[in-house]
């Protein structure tokens, strides 16, 4: 190695250092704690300045440093995450409901871009782009063997851009280009009906910042349509969760004013605290409250809340505070298990750190995080048993996942088997024409979970499951 690359490797170390010594010291104002351990801090910059000077090319140095930060970050637990300038945006993204693209929810099917439904009033809805149709280019990138995630990143871009997608309608026979301009989508995180005379069913996909209002709406059209409600299914299946503000909000809606909703405990003084059922801890923004305006019936009406192994976070709060409090049944699932609060930070204008500050817990003091909630009635998700649900990852299943703080987690041994079981039947399922397979669409009238959920509104014989494995065996419940 020259002289001049020693000098400048150096350079980097002692830049890297002082860097570091400056976060220390920030970290000891902050929070009182210990400053960083000098000798490893010193070996962190020594190894910075050897890549730099001695790796076999050339090597982008902050590219290193943001790699360091994210492997730090990310050996955490899997929900903590640095994000830089394009992850950032994306995020809020998320959170926000809105991005910009052609307006669609897809799926896969065979290696191809299927589409679910086009979002009311979006450019592809404006398009005559329909359900089922499948997506085979986009532009020129034949969609075949691409990830969903990466057909999603063609599909969107900056407003006012077109994107040509190739369409292949299979009812008709046909495949033709469509070019789409695209723009700013509002995603809709709220479905309702009517279901049948006297029962209502609504269904939250996600906890978004407009999910309250859409919420407030969707109830005042199903009390609209039918004043004298004997029941509600609230569906979380598959809801993976959001804002908590929003599941404090929906949980508020149904719950007596003031009862605790959830509350959370870590390190820092601020994440210890109490979520109660009252608008100063649910309101984002001034002006009015979404739910002064719902009936005064959704109080007291008749509710199950539908959950499975996909409900997480923000909907297995709102799970938990409704089943503590009696106030309504929970069928379906054991859920995720995701009981851990991500506070997200700004390092700038565009980078930020979401870091896991503390752990959910039901009113009743239970954790949810590696455990989730366990229905009080198990259901399966169709007549001839669970076909998928087993194969879903939970939180306990991942790695560097969180305890739950309470006790040594167990795992039943029977579940693996029935895992293996579960991947046979559903490489069976994978196999059959789509309408012949036995999960239907949510909110169907093959909906097997929403029939139980009705028969246990009305007071009607339930099919229990007789199969389903309860992860935490101290959280049975009896059916």
């Amino acid at each position: 190695m020259s002289h001049k690359l020693k000098i400048a490797g150096w350079i980097s170390v002692g830049a890297l250092a002082g860097a570091l010594t400056t976060v220390s010291l920030q970290t000891v104002a902050r929070g009182s704690l210990a400053p960083l351990p000098l000798e490893e801090l010193q070996q962190l910059a020594a190894v910075f300045g050897m890549v730099k000077s001695d790796y076999v090319e050339p090597v982008d140095e902050k590219k290193l440093i943001t790699d360091a930060i994210s492997g730090m970050v990310a050996s955490l637990d899997p929900h903590s995450q640095y994000f830089d300038k394009k992850s950032f945006k994306e995020f809020r993204e998320g959170t926000s409901g809105r991005f910009v693209g052609v307006g669609i929810e897809i799926s896969q099917e065979d290696g191809l871009v299927k589409v679910v439904s086009p979002i009311e009033g979006s450019p592809a809805y404006r398009a005559g782009l329909k359900p089922n149709d499948l997506i085979t280019k986009i532009d020129d990138t034949v969609v075949k063997g691409l990830s969903l995630n990466d057909a999603v990143k063609r599909m969107r871009g900056e407003p006012n851009t077109k994107v040509m997608l190739t369409i292949f309608r299979k009812d008709e026979n046909r495949t033709f280009p469509v070019t789409i301009t695209r723009e700013e989508i509002r995603t809709q995180s709220v479905r309702g009906k009517v279901i049948e005379p006297g029962y209502g069913w609504i269904r939250l996909s996600q906890f978004q910042e407009r999910t309250v209002d859409d919420f407030a709406k969707k109830i005042e059209e199903i009390y609209k349509a039918e004043p004298n409600l004997k029941g509600m299914v609230l569906d979380l299946r598959n809801d993976p969760g959001g804002l908590l503000d929003a599941a404090v909000a929906i949980s508020a809606a149904f719950l007596p004013e003031n009862v605790t909703v959830v509350s959370t405990n870590g390190q820092l003084a601020e994440s210890k605290f109490i979520y109660k059922a009252a608008p100063e801890f649910y309101q984002r923004r001034a002006g009015a409250d979404p739910l002064r305006r719902l009936p005064a019936g959704l109080k007291t009406v008749p509710l199950v809340v539908l959950v499975n192994e996909g409900s997480a976070s923000a909907s297995e709060i709102v799970a938990g505070a409704l089943q503590d409090h009696k106030r309504a049944k929970v069928l379906g699932s054991q859920t995720f298990g995701k009981g851990s609060v991500q506070t997200v930070r700004p390092l700038g204008p565009d980078t930020g750190l979401k870091l896991t500050t503390a752990r959910y817990y039901t009113p009743s003091g239970k954790s949810i995080q590696a455990r989730g909630i366990v229905p009080d009635v198990m259901i399966d998700e169709s007549e001839e048993g669970n076909v998928f649900s087993l194969l879903r990852t939970r939180e306990a299943d991942l790695d560097k996942h969180l305890g739950s703080g309470q006790g040594a987690e167990t795992k039943d041994p029977a579940r693996e088997k029935a895992r293996e079981e579960a991947r046979k039947k559903a490489e069976e399922e994978a196999r059959k024409p789509a309408a012949d397979r036995k999960v239907p669409e949510f909110g169907s009238d093959k909906d097997f979970q929403l029939v139980q959920a009705l028969n246990q509104l009305k007071g009607r014989p339930v099919l229990i499951s007789k199969t389903q494995v309860v992860e935490n065996k101290s959280e049975k419940k009896d059916n």
